[in-house]
């Protein structure tokens, strides 16, 4: 592949994650102003809650627009490996931000809680809110496979946690349906759901959070990629032919990228030339399968 289709490649990245996530930024504008609407009109803490939640979707799209911008960026003399562990670090802050979502989510619901049995009963919500959990459920769905779509196809770990983080609101919209519905037709003792509703709702999103930081904080400390796909690499390296006994493996993901550092044995007699052309041939073998920006450093020992 030449420096030309290359960059091609690389500007259709952006150009299709950059676009899922400004249409997950419009829709999250206009859901959490529907969701505080309802809440607010109709006296639901879990709707508010939800809201909330929501906010944290349209902050992180914008770092996550950012990022991807800033990994596009070709290889400098300052960044040899590229720009991809930006795409990383944005997602750990992602979870981050469900945490803290979450945090204020149970305090919210825990404080109203209190209020019902200290204050006196939390009036019962209108079906408004019950309709906007409704919606937000099927658009927040929809956002999921759209973005999830986008971010495998893409290898991008940030498009795929903002994937996560749509599904998030839609366990918290279920949560939420749960919570007003019972408040609304179950009667008057049961309106203490509501600001249960929101309680879960926090344990839902602390769930995805920790699963998105942990997976970005494994990649930031170098952990190899799983043991199968290293089985992998190594069948693919001792079908090319000249290429004998791949050791001594090395992996780790850079972004939506890979690194392979790898050991072979060649013939102690074959001349230099030969011997590069079996590293030609090995590298175009493990490019074809892991994509054309994968690092690959062959170390040929003498057999």
């Amino acid at each position: 592949m030449t420096i030309l289709e290359v960059n091609f490649v690389k500007n259709s990245r952006l150009k299709q994650t950059s676009q899922v996530i400004w249409v997950g930024f419009f829709a999250n504008i206009a859901l959490t102003l529907l969701k505080l609407a309802a809440g607010i009109l109709g006296r639901s803490s879990a709707m508010v809650a939800d809201a909330i939640h929501s906010v944290s979707d349209f902050i992180t799209d914008l770092v996550i627009a950012g990022s991807l911008k800033v990994a596009a960026k070709p290889r400098d003399g300052n960044h040899k490996y590229g720009h991809g562990k930006v795409e990383t670090l944005a997602a750990a802050f992602v979870g981050v931000v469900l945490f803290g979502v979450g945090v204020g989510i149970l305090y919210s619901g825990a404080g109203n809680i209190y209020t019902h049995y200290t204050d006196g009963p939390l009036q019962r919500p209108g079906m408004i809110a019950f309709y906007a959990a409704v919606f937000s459920i099927v658009i927040k769905e929809i956002l999921f496979r759209y973005t999830i779509r986008a971010g495998k196809r893409n290898h991008s770990p940030v498009v795929i946690a903002n994937a996560w983080h749509h599904r998030s609101d839609v366990y918290s919209s279920l949560a939420t349906l749960a919570g007003i519905g019972g408040a609304i037709f179950l009667g008057p003792k049961w309106v203490i759901l509501d600001p249960l509703a929101a309680i879960l709702v926090s344990f839902f999103i602390f769930k995805v959070g920790f699963v998105i930081v942990k997976v970005a904080l494994l990649e930031l400390i170098e952990t190899s990629l799983p043991s199968e796909t290293e089985k992998e690499i190594l069948g693919l390296a001792a079908g090319v032919e000249g290429v004998y006994n791949p050791h001594d493996l090395k992996t780790r993901k850079i972004g939506s990228n890979i690194a392979i550092d790898l050991h072979i044995q060649v013939p102690h007699d074959m001349n230099v030339k030969d011997a590069h052309d079996i590293t030609v041939a090995l590298e175009k073998v493990l490019r074809a399968k892991y994509g054309e920006d994968t690092f690959i450093s062959v170390h040929m020992e003498p057999l």
